[in-house]
């Protein structure tokens, strides 16, 4: 417990700090963003503030990750997981395709950056990697970070994806969950205080599974997870990080995370759903980013079979803010939203393992 804090005490304070060396920096560059002429008139005001600054959530992850391992050692703490080790890659090379987008978005003043063909490749790339490496590193009982089953709140036994379906399955989470909160990503805080929610909820479901691992104390409803402790300190590092960094981001925004800090973030959750042996409960705790894509596609849907809109306008975040909700409100009023979703979550993780004690 005490490492889980000292991950989010330190990611917190390296991204609170860090995040305003970014805008002075960025700001100097001219790094500033490029608002959608087609989007609301009051976001045109926020043209030029810096973005880029998922950098600062990236180091503050890293920071809090690897500051509580150094700490740990005098704790007897284990070193770094194959488990934690991926998913932070993972959310890493994410990252790292959403800086190339975010730059030339800059390089080239326009409000797109790299073509969709060009992301996707990045994020597939990114998930393969991850799905190949996510089923080897066998732990001293048999586990890998990942399954080749599909999961629940653990793996479903009568469901077997197989290896080579199982890194399609790692594609399509990866895809959907960086593209999710991508598309969250459209007013200040939105995305940043969302994943603190959902962050929040895993570190408690990670130490719970830490508790009752099937490893060190075995019995009724004890979980099959590799490095669940270590898994919570990716949680609260990335908690702590997102936290920081909505200090600046909190509207009035003094810099946006832009594609390199929502894609990590995506793929953070990507990874935590299948290393935890969490990928349909993911959907539930992460029901505000899945309903934010579902309104895109909807929308795009309908639009091209009837050419009607079923918002005023996708992500239907904005459609709020045209029906004439103040900014603030809507982020406030997600908040929650976000907040229900990781409570309901949370309850059905609980529920599923009283019902498995009580078998």
């Amino acid at each position: 417990m005490r490492q889980i804090l000292f991950a989010a005490g330190i990611a917190l304070a390296v991204s609170i700090l860090l995040t305003p060396l970014l805008i002075k920096a960025f700001s100097r560059q001219g790094f500033g963003q490029e608002i959608r002429v087609e989007g609301p008139q009051s976001h045109q005001a926020k043209r030029g503030t810096p973005t880029m600054g998922g950098v600062a959530i990236l180091a503050g992850l890293w920071a809090g990750y690897l500051g509580s391992h150094l700490i740990g050692i005098g704790y007897d703490a284990q070193g770094p997981s194959a488990s934690g080790l991926l998913v932070l890659g993972l959310a890493t090379s994410l990252g790292v395709v959403g800086f190339l987008d975010d730059f030339i978005k800059l390089r080239k003043q326009r409000n797109l950056g790299l073509t969709a063909t060009g992301k996707y490749v990045g994020q597939t790339v990114s998930a393969v990697i991850f799905g190949i490496l996510a089923l080897q590193f066998s732990g001293a009982s048999g586990l890998t970070p990942g399954s080749a089953q599909l999961s629940y709140v653990r793996d479903i036994a009568t469901i077997t994806l197989g290896t080579v379906v199982f890194i399609f399955w790692c594609i399509l989470l990866v895809i959907a969950w960086s593209n999710a909160v991508n598309l969250t990503d459209g007013l200040d805080g939105l995305a940043a205080g969302s994943m603190s929610l959902v962050l929040g909820a895993y570190v408690i479901i990670t130490f719970w599974q830490y508790r009752n691992a099937c490893e060190t104390t075995p019995g009724k409803g004890c979980y099959d997870v590799r490095d669940p402790l270590d898994l919570a300190l990716v949680c609260a590092a990335g908690a702590g990080a997102c936290i920081g960094f909505l200090w600046w981001n909190a509207a009035p925004a003094k810099i946006f995370m832009g594609d390199t800090g929502s894609l990590a973030l995506g793929g953070m959750l990507a990874g935590l759903s299948v290393t935890t042996r969490t990928e349909l409960l993911m959907v539930v705790i992460g029901a505000l980013f899945v309903a934010e894509a579902a309104s895109v596609a909807i929308q795009v849907a309908v639009f091209r079979s009837s050419r009607r809109r079923v918002f005023r306008m996708a992500p239907f975040h904005h459609h709020f803010e045209l029906a004439g909700w103040a900014e603030t409100t809507v982020i406030i009023r997600f908040w929650l939203l976000a907040a229900i979703a990781s409570a309901i979550g949370l309850a059905l993780f609980y529920s599923e393992y009283l019902g498995a004690i009580g078998d």
